[in-house]
């Protein structure tokens, strides 16, 4: 039987972290145990599948992922270390016991060889595989570095920290470029928007703090959402993000004009960890508390941006916002699922 998402898939212990793979529909996960997971998903019943676990990691794994070209997955602990694992049958190939001095947070694949990695004291290093070392250090940021993202031609990398600043880093020339002024609250993630040119961080306070491309230093806008919490963020359209929070809740987003589309899904009352959008935008994984990931339908999404360009285009208006018709109709789609 055919479903419309795939089924849920539970674990033992908490996930912390998922990630989907670049090209196919594989799930990795790393739990609070320090254990990683490959499944392959299918939207067919019981065709969910665990192609293989991975237990190197001595305590909780924080995170995963996938390297561009779908061929590795890398993972970061609380235990400090760093691996680097073939997706085909999760063999241990590359590993960096001491990778850093403190409990890494966060991983980030910027090419096939150089990724990035950030550390519970603030900490970022930018390492290349090529060399097995990290080609760039630097200790900037007070707190925990929560997120990271990279420009398209991998020379620009954000960080997001607890201690409510942005980082910006060059890779190419491996330097520190500059630090935004602090924002309320903790900085929880960070993603690129409208073509590069807007970055948005989720705040632990519920605010999504705004940033124009060539102006980090401040922030351009902020949107409080209803939210006791932005937790974690990913992009689905260039306009449209969902966001996880404490609440358990997925959000979906507007960006510019600032408007909440409606809830794409749950996990009832459990605070939702991490969030991943599988190849094409139609598919959202999210894992939370309740020891499951789950998938949601968020194909409908592109949709109103797509219908919105064409009705724009026929009156000849700016190509860039979300008319409020578009908006409300994307409340009505989400009605049902509340119901």
């Amino acid at each position: 039987r055919l479903r419309d998402t795939p089924e849920d898939i539970c674990f033992e212990a908490t996930a912390n972290a998922i990630a989907l793979h670049p090209a196919r529909p594989l799930l990795a996960a790393g739990d609070v145990d320090g254990d990683v997971y490959l499944y392959s998903y299918s939207c067919t019943e019981g065709e969910n599948r665990q192609l293989w676990s991975s237990g190197h990691h001595l305590k909780s794994c924080r995170d995963v992922a996938f390297a561009q070209d779908g061929q590795k997955l890398f993972t970061v602990s609380k235990d400090k270390s760093v691996h680097v694992l073939t997706v085909e049958e999760g063999r241990l190939e590359t590993r960096f016991p001491k990778a850093h001095g403190s409990a890494l947070n966060c991983v980030l694949p910027i090419d096939n060889h150089i990724f990035a990695t950030g550390d519970d004291g603030g900490a970022l290093k930018v390492w290349d595989l090529r060399k097995g070392d990290a080609v760039l250090e630097a200790h900037q940021q007070e707190e925990y570095i929560s997120a990271m993202a990279v420009d398209g031609n991998g020379k620009i990398l954000l960080t997001a920290s607890g201690d409510g600043t942005l980082g910006v880093f060059n890779v190419k020339r491996r330097r520190f470029e500059l630090l935004s002024e602090p924002q309320n609250g903790d900085l929880t993630s960070v993603t690129l928007l409208k073509r590069g040119k807007k970055v948005a961080c989720g705040s632990s306070e519920g605010t999504i703090y705004l940033f124009n491309w060539d102006g980090f230093g401040a922030a351009s806008d902020r949107f409080a959402l209803r939210a006791e919490s932005v937790d974690c963020m990913v992009p689905i359209t260039d306009s449209i993000v969902c966001v996880g929070s404490l609440d358990g809740v997925i959000r979906a987003v507007n960006i510019l004009p600032n408007r909440v589309l409606g809830c794409v899904g749950q996990h009832l009352g459990e605070p939702i960890e991490q969030l991943a959008v599988a190849p094409g935008g139609q598919l959202l994984a999210s894992c939370a508390h309740d020891q499951k990931v789950k998938f949601w339908d968020v194909s409908a999404l592109a949709g109103l941006v797509v219908d919105d360009y064409r009705k724009k285009k026929k009156k000849g208006g700016p190509l860039r916002a979300l008319s409020s018709k578009a908006a409300g109709s994307g409340e009505d789609f989400f009605a049902d699922l509340r119901d």
